[in-house]
């Protein structure tokens, strides 16, 4: 990108922060913003630079999003996108954009306080903050040099923290901070171990805190536990598994698309405990961590189990085939599904009757993953990814269905 169109952005990225409160109604003011902006576009190699700054003025102007998170989303995308740049595109350039995105979140946080004394300015919440430095950080990760990566990023970014302003869900300060050390902890550990790239490593973070947030501690344990039986299984005879063919790619390391496809259901029944308290959901947690723990240990160790039988058909299919498994592979599946119920029973997440449900939601969800993987992901109509989603909601829609046929 133009060094002066990067610069002038900055600038009046600067500038629309300082004087948006005072100017209103809000739609003058994204009005004049989209205007200087268009001015970005007469300078080569801006032109996404400008639409993402025409795009969130717009938003702001019809009332999509209020002030602060027009502000923090026009300081993280322009100004964490100098400071990135200027950095150099390395793992270190990453972590300059998030400390850049959280200072400017600092900032903008103080003034808006100061000016509460002349006007009436809604006040953010620091998980809202927080998740929109991570989603951030995380798109700038996985988008890398796209052309329309600004575009996005300025899309994910505030729609995360309206989304987290609208649930208003109420956490103190010293929990996010101790939620985040945890979950970066674990990140960078992984990153430096090699189970986990560098999108691996912020995804795997942003799904800590939510566990760690609208839960507990527990929870992520259970999510830990889970991840170590996962990579060690993932190791377990590799140069077997790369022999045939069969081995996990980049050594097992995991990136956002695993972290996510095996992750994303239960962080959203953590998220729905959080805001709800029902156990219901702990269940829905428990049966889909299960799940996702017994397909990785099935497909790890059911490939050196001998010859797959279709899971549609019974006939032979060669290892490694989707939809293909083996005796060995379901006993372990099983034997994963109670070991990963017990670590919550244990904990006290759940209770007996529900260690129960989860161990055998933990089975049901592995062989909907492998029906998944037979019928659809062989047709070519999703990915590897797209499976495990299924299977894992498969296995906590299961645990949430059974709890609740049996409680309420």
């Amino acid at each position: 990108m133009n060094q002066l169109g990067e610069r002038l952005a900055a600038v009046l990225a600067i500038i629309c922060i300082v004087i948006a409160p005072f100017v209103q109604p809000p739609w003058f003011f994204s009005i004049v913003v989209v205007l200087f902006a268009l001015i970005l576009l007469l300078i080569q190699k801006t032109r996404f630079f400008s639409l993402s700054i025409i795009a969130l003025a717009i938003f702001y102007g019809i009332g999509l999003i209020p002030l602060f998170i027009f502000s923090c989303t026009l300081a993280f995308v322009v100004i964490g996108e100098l400071v990135f740049r200027s950095v150099g595109e390395n793992a270190r350039s990453y972590f300059a954009y998030a400390v850049v995105a959280a200072a400017s979140a600092v900032l903008i946080t103080l003034y808006t306080q100061y000016l509460q004394n002349i006007l009436v300015l809604q006040q953010p919440a620091p998980l809202t903050v927080l998740m929109g430095i991570l989603v951030a950080v995380l798109l700038k990760v996985i988008l890398g040099d796209r052309d329309d990566a600004l575009m996005v990023e300025t899309l994910g970014i505030s729609m995360t923290m309206l989304l987290f302003s609208d649930i208003n869900y109420q956490v103190s300060v010293s929990l996010i901070s101790v939620a985040v050390i945890i979950a970066f902890g674990f990140g960078y550990f992984a990153y430096r171990f090699k189970t986990a790239d560098l999108s691996g490593l912020f995804s795997a973070a942003l799904l800590g805190i939510l566990l760690i947030v609208f839960a507990d501690v527990r929870w992520f344990l259970i999510m830990l536990a889970f991840f170590i039986a996962g990579s060690a299984c993932t190791r377990y005879r590799y140069a077997e598994k790369e022999k045939f063919g069969v081995e996990q790619n980049r050594g097992g390391a995991r990136g956002y698309r695993n972290v996510f496809a095996n992750g994303g259901v239960s962080a959203a029944a953590a998220i729905l405990f959080g805001v709800t308290l029902h156990p219901a959901f702990a269940a829905m947690f428990v049966g889909s961590v299960a799940t996702a723990a017994a397909d990785t240990v099935a497909s790890e160790i059911g490939v050196t189990g001998g010859t797959p039988y279709m899971i549609t058909t019974g006939k032979k299919v060669p290892a490694g085939t989707n939809g293909g498994v083996t005796l060995l592979g379901e006993m372990s599946a099983l034997i994963c599904a109670i070991g990963i119920s017990a670590t919550a029973f244990f904990l006290g997440v759940i209770d007996l009757p529900t260690f129960v449900i989860c161990s055998i939601a933990g089975l049901v969800g592995t062989n909907i993953d492998s029906l998944a993987g037979a019928v659809i992901e062989n047709r070519g109509y999703i990915g590897n990814a797209g499976t495990n989603v299924i299977g894992t909601l498969g296995g906590g829609l299961f645990a949430l269905a059974i709890y609740w046929a049996f409680t309420v």
